[in-house]
């Protein structure tokens, strides 16, 4: 199922609130695209990750023309989210 992203808000470090199409929300820490090095090496630079978008034409957080995490990834990491956070 592919739900794709309609807003998603900054919250500390490298945290975001995001929300889907489905009216699900959650708490995603993307902390762990740290020590994926590639183009996640850019995310070592807290401005630069603050600087993500949502396209609308994606279906996803964005950070300029270069990077972007698949929706059905955002998803499934919210659900990972609301299980550890109860």
């Amino acid at each position: 199922m592919l739900v794709d992203v309609t807003d998603a808000k900054y919250i500390e470090g490298y945290i975001l609130e995001v929300a889907f199409e489905d009216g699900k929300r959650g708490i995603i820490d993307f902390s762990d695209y740290l020590f994926r090095g590639g183009v996640f090496a850019k995310f070592n630079n807290l401005d630069f990750f603050k600087s993500f978008t949502v396209s609308n034409d994606l279906g996803t957080i964005v950070w300029g023309d270069e990077i972007d995490i698949a929706p059905e990834t955002l998803y499934e990491k919210c659900q990972q989210s609301a299980a550890a956070y109860g």
